[in-house]
């Protein structure tokens, strides 16, 4: 018994890197032009690290306290 031969290639296989595939088409970073795989970064056109330098986080409230000099309250 002879082993089954391989079926033959489709024409998605053929093509390299070729979307169909994946079943998604390639997206790619509109600032770095690296491909985008998440699909939050997909939807939006940019990789995280781009979009970091785009909009980045407001700073914490927490981390700008400063101590103030301040007179003690009448009465105490």
């Amino acid at each position: 018994m002879e082993p089954p031969e391989p079926a033959p290639a489709t024409e998605a296989e053929q093509l390299p890197g070729a979307a169909a595939a994946t079943g998604r088409r390639p997206v790619r970073c509109r600032m770095c032009g690296r491909p985008l795989t998440g699909t939050a970064s997909r939807r939006t056109g940019l990789g995280p690290t781009c979009d970091a330098r785009l909009h980045p986080a407001p700073p914490d409230i927490r981390t700008r306290r400063h101590e103030v000099d301040q007179d003690p309250l009448p009465g105490t």
